[in-house]
């Protein structure tokens, strides 16, 4: 994570590296146990989580960043343990989350959606440079910038949110499903940007339907089907399950 994060409460130093781990998490809503028994663990690149609708997969994110109680299991990054924290602190440890409908404030300009997103930076010369970073990247958020956010097509909003994300430069991303609604030429779009996370140091935990797509930059792979843990493992294993691919994912 870079030194500038002033705000951040990461305990990483410069260069290093941690895994963000959740383990034998249990959870769920009401008396309903949606998640059982789950350990997942982000890794250097891109770390997939794959399964069917219903399956858990976003309430396994929304654990992870603080949104869902834990009721068992631990959640840690590096050496310190984040398991009862609440979202906006798991923030500040340098985890950021790009929720599945973008997590936008319609009413919004563009650009005061990006100052949220700097929001636990202490330093606004940091956020306001940050943002032009933003727009120099995607220079159609430039054109937008007095635009609301609620005004903007699907797609333009999914590089808004995106765009957002990625003005804390952090550690960790969570994103769930960030590829719905996308043509695959947005999708196209997407893949590349989360290379870039990756190429700038940081780990990307990605939550995806679009199974093939996101295959095509997967470094570990996570399968759940019915809240528990069906596979992990490298693509290269994964695509020696055939069956793993047929009944799960669909992918024959």
């Amino acid at each position: 994570m870079s030194s500038e994060n002033v705000g951040f409460h990461s305990n990483l130093t410069e260069g290093d590296t941690a895994n963000f781990i959740g383990e034998n998490i249990v959870t769920g809503y009401g008396n309903h146990t949606v998640i059982h028994d789950v350990s997942v663990e982000s890794r250097d690149g891109v770390t997939c989580i794959f399964g069917p609708n219903g399956s858990g997969k976003s309430t396994l994110i929304n654990t992870l960043n603080g949104s869902v109680p834990t009721w068992s299991g631990t959640i840690r990054f590096g050496d310190e343990d984040l398991t009862d924290l609440a979202p906006y602190e798991i923030v500040e440890h340098g985890i950021v989350t790009l929720p599945q409908d973008g997590g936008l404030f319609p009413s919004l300009t563009v650009e005061e959606n990006l100052k949220v997103g700097g929001h636990s930076l202490a330093d606004s010369d940091v956020v306001a440079a940050r943002i032009e970073d933003v727009y120099d990247s995607m220079p159609l958020l430039k054109e937008k910038q007095d635009a609301k956010a609620g005004s903007l097509s699907g797609g333009q909003q999914m590089l808004l949110s995106f765009g957002r994300a990625t003005i804390l430069d952090a550690d960790i991303y969570l994103l769930d499903e960030p590829s719905a609604g996308l043509s695959p030429a947005l999708v196209d779009d997407l893949i590349e940007m989360v290379e870039q996370l990756v190429a700038n140091g940081s780990q990307v935990v990605l939550v995806e339907q679009n199974v093939e797509a996101a295959l095509r930059i997967a470094d570990y792979i996570y399968i759940l089907a019915q809240g528990e843990l069906k596979f992990e493992g490298t693509p290269e294993e994964l695509s020696e399950k055939d069956r793993l691919l047929d009944v799960y994912l669909g992918i024959e």
